[in-house]
């Protein structure tokens, strides 16, 4: 093992004391998303060489995943850079060349991002009718004056009234419907065809929030998420290329695929608990199994390192090797985290941190790509948009399970059809995405089909030749597609979810714990025993740190607040570590 110790380095404290003996901070990054690898490439660009990073999953990119059929790259996950002055993904795929065969028709423009700004969208019926195309834009401008409306009670301190709910769909449902029928220039006809349109508009935000319901975003808090300005981008050859580039700057050995974590065992030099025993790799093959008869370390969990001093943080692998480090930087979605948040740390979080974890929200926006032979749609139409008349008076956006398609808001035409063939993105989210991801391909093209059939009116519409979609509810290394700010969680929860452990004993004595200790809940009975070190260390500062889309306060939900909030972690482990390294450490 490499010594650093220097005779001209006075420093005493532990974390000089553990860096002089082993030479590196040991890094564990949890996730080979967009936050993990830019956390990875940071660290490692900045001197530290000792990181691991862990992928539960068979691929890198997280929830960004590029699909080729034959020319074309589909995309199940993220599909456009958002704004573009300023994004770091956008100058990424700039300054690489990405962007260079993107039309101008795929740098669209507006709030609601489209594959193509040219065309028009069409707004079809249940009965199979297409809405006049002033009556679409009479709407449009009385809704998007609404939206406008949500963003002034977080950005001007607008007190929310009791009639809301604090809901962004509950206002903006309301709100929108006094307007129309308070309009004495409409035929009541006209009226009932706007009334229905706010549910189908509605359920555009849902995906675009990616929540079950717009209902269920803060509207005290919904101007706090930022747009970056500029317009939307489509990367051609896939976004899974941003992921390539990210991954380029880190060692292949250093990322470990199929490599899920049961749980992150920290503050262990203070709080140490009882268990069965197992075996920690040993100095120096942090990035090898060692297997039955390798050469792992022999020590008890927490050591390897002087027999006074223990590893501040366990990573428990779910194939029960386990990885002792200084750092762990945990990237897994917040779905991940409501769901096993309990069992995935030990000690288990502060009640602070819970409590946020719980009252953000995080759903599921799914994609339906059908392809066709040839268009049944006309050359000007960008996307066939599912307006039902009989949802005029309709006042939620939750269907039973077998009304599961009455979700999907409509179709989008890709563009240009000279890349993607003639292929339409449907888009769904919520509970009812989770009923989608649970049919076979067979019954949702037959569905989506007979949809088609009736809202253009056409019964001679084939079925598509080919059916790719997404699963992001019921995958379970995500849980969800990105987050949003539920009705109850504010910007400060995003914040606390982020906050790096341990807290501070003033912190800590404030906050409490979410679980008691659990000795016997340690480790899984799979695993080969060993005791544990019962001695004590001094408390490590950082030692379990958070990012992904949900750590970021203004940018949540999107790719760039993904990679920010990943460099955002490695530049505290830089800044901590700094006057050790430039010592020459």
């Amino acid at each position: 093992m490499q010594s650093c110790e220097s005779s001209g380095d006075s420093a005493d404290d532990p974390l000089s004391r553990g860096l002089r003996r082993r030479g590196q901070p040991r890094v564990v990054v949890i996730g080979a998303g967009l936050a993990g690898l830019a956390a990875a490439k940071a660290l490692l660009e900045q001197g530290f060489t000792d990181v691991t990073v862990l992928e539960a999953s068979s691929r890198i990119g997280g929830r960004v995943q590029s699909v080729k059929l034959g020319h074309a790259t589909f995309e199940l996950g993220a599909t456009w850079i958002h704004g573009s002055h300023g994004n770091p993904i956008y100058h990424l795929a700039e300054a690489n060349g990405l962007l260079e065969e993107t039309t101008d028709g795929e740098r669209s423009v507006g709030r609601i991002s489209r594959y193509s700004k040219n065309g028009v969208a069409c707004y079809l019926t249940n009965r199979g009718r297409r809405i006049p195309k002033d009556v679409v834009e009479e709407f449009s401008d009385l809704y998007n004056e609404v939206y406008n409306l949500t963003q002034e009670f977080f950005r001007h301190g607008k007190p929310v009234n009791a009639e809301s709910q604090n809901s962004v769909g509950v206002f903006t449902r309301e709100e929108v419907r006094n307007r129309i029928r308070d309009d004495p220039d409409d035929p009541e006809a006209t009226k009932r065809l706007k009334l229905a349109m706010i549910q189908q508009y509605l359920k555009v935000e849902s995906c675009e929030s990616s929540s079950h319901s717009i209902d269920e975003v803060s509207l005290s808090a919904f101007g706090e998420w930022t747009e970056i300005p500029g317009a939307h981008h489509i990367i051609p050859s896939g976004f899974m290329r941003v992921v390539e580039l990210l991954a380029e700057g880190i060692p292949a050995h250093i990322i470990q695929l199929g490599k899920p974590v049961r749980c992150v065992h920290w503050d262990q030099a203070s709080a140490r608990p009882r268990g069965p025993e197992i075996e920690p790799r040993g100095e120096g093959d942090h990035n090898h199994n060692t297997g039955e008869g390798g050469q792992g370390g022999e020590e008890p969990l927490g050591r390897g390192r002087d027999e006074d001093e223990q590893w501040p943080v366990i990573v428990e692998c779910e194939d029960c090797e386990v990885i002792p480090a200084d750092h762990v930087i945990v990237t897994v979605s917040l779905g991940v985290l409501k769901r096993q948040h309990a069992s995935f740390f030990r000690p288990g979080l502060p009640v602070e941190k819970v409590a946020a974890i719980y009252r953000l929200g995080i759903g599921t926006t799914d994609k339906i790509f059908l392809e066709f032979e040839e268009p049944f749609w006309g050359p000007e139409c960008n996307s066939l948009q599912f307006v039902w008349e009989d949802e005029a008076e309709s006042r939620t956006l939750t269907y039973p399970p077998e009304l599961w398609y009455r979700k999907i808001c409509g179709f989008d035409v890709l563009y240009p059809p000279e890349r993607y063939g003639h292929v339409l993105s449907g888009w769904i989210c919520g509970e009812e995405a989770l009923v989608m991801e649970k049919c076979d391909d067979e019954a949702v093209a037959e569905i989506c089909t007979e949809m088609l059939r009736q809202f253009t009116g056409n019964p001679n519409i084939p079925k598509p030749r080919r059916i790719l979609r997404s699963a992001w509810g019921s995958d379970p290394y995500f849980r969800g597609s990105y987050s949003y700010t539920q009705v109850g969680s504010s910007g400060a929860d995003v914040e606390k979810l982020a906050k790096p452990l341990p807290y501070t004993e003033s912190s800590k004595a404030a906050q409490g714990s979410s679980s008691k200790q659990q000795p016997g809940h340690l480790l899984s009975s799979k695993c080969p025993e060993q005791s544990l070190d019962p001695n004590r260390g001094s408390i490590k500062p950082m030692q379990v740190l958070f990012s992904g889309e949900a750590t970021h306060r203004k940018y949540y939900s999107t790719t760039h607040g993904a990679l920010l909030s990943g460099q955002r972690e490695a530049a505290r482990l830089i800044e901590m570590y700094r006057d050790l390294f430039q010592q020459g450490t």
